[in-house]
């Protein structure tokens, strides 16, 4: 009898500590965050997120360079388009995000929503623009990924007192709102990125942009700063690398902050 009753105990006693280490490793799990082995993040955006291929073009998006600022083993899956929006971003690309099912998914819109009202890509910033983030947010989660906004990256348009014109703002804003209200975490690369291309200026963030007004897949190395067709601007929309780069240092400086899940993902200084 006294064998038994010892057998019991020690069999509750192995049970128990299954248990606890099963508990701890759970806990470690949830706590220290996503291994670098299995992690996959996706990308959903426009021109300024995006992957170009080198020898076709000097743009480039912060996603392309979002890696180098990644633990070894992560995985990035952009799926960014240029000229898209929140209504007019391909089925088949977000397809492939909830096909994929990656650890979360960045979704940064606003420059192409912004666009005259007559354009097909136009969204308001109070209305349809805030419905069509509620959907994405609703979508990731039904497919068990989570989401993070991105706000709008800045563009490098300075007025003549070094201050950044601004017309992204109001789609900044409703981000933000949306993302309260859905509880999702938010990446303001719109104010991180105002507030580095002001401290910059004019001159000190020159690098950062095309400042070409030429087609997107052309690389000319004759054309000047600034150059200009039919009365337009260069383009101080979209990145060289130099720009892109620092704009994935920002969003990757701040992704644990938002979501601190995600710090084991992160390159270790």
């Amino acid at each position: 009898m006294g064998y038994e009753n010892f057998s019991i105990k020690l069999n509750r006693i192995i049970a128990m500590r299954i248990f606890c280490f099963a508990l701890l490793v759970f806990l470690a799990f949830c706590l220290g965050g996503w291994g670098a082995e299995s992690a996959t993040i996706a990308l959903v955006g426009d021109s300024t997120v995006e992957s170009y291929q080198p020898d076709k073009t000097i743009l480039r998006g912060w996603g392309q360079l979002l890696p180098e600022f990644l633990a070894p083993g992560t995985k990035v899956l952009n799926v960014a388009q240029s000229g898209r929006s929140t209504s007019t971003f391909p089925k088949e690309n977000w397809q492939k995000v909830l096909d994929a099912h990656p650890l979360c998914v960045l979704i940064q819109f606003g420059h192409n929503d912004s666009h005259p009202k007559e354009r097909p890509e136009a969204t308001d910033a109070a209305t349809d623009y805030r419905d069509n983030l509620r959907r994405y947010i609703r979508e990731a989660r039904e497919a068990n990924i989570q989401p993070i906004l991105v706000t709008p990256v800045c563009r490098r348009t300075f007025r003549e007192d070094g201050t950044l014109k601004d017309n992204l703002a109001p789609y900044a804003e409703s981000m933000k709102i949306v993302a309260e209200e859905m509880k999702v975490p938010v990446v303001d690369l719109h104010a991180l990125s105002r507030t580095l291309l002001e401290k910059l200026g004019e001159t000190g963030s020159e690098s950062f942009t095309a400042n070409r007004n030429l087609p997107k897949y052309q690389t000319d190395p004759t054309a000047k700063d600034g150059e200009s067709k039919g009365g337009k601007s260069g383009d101080r929309t979209h990145f060289t690398e130099t720009g892109a780069r620092e704009m994935a240092r920002l969003v990757a400086e701040a992704l644990p902050i938002v979501e601190p899940s995600l710090a084991g993902i992160l390159r270790q200084p």
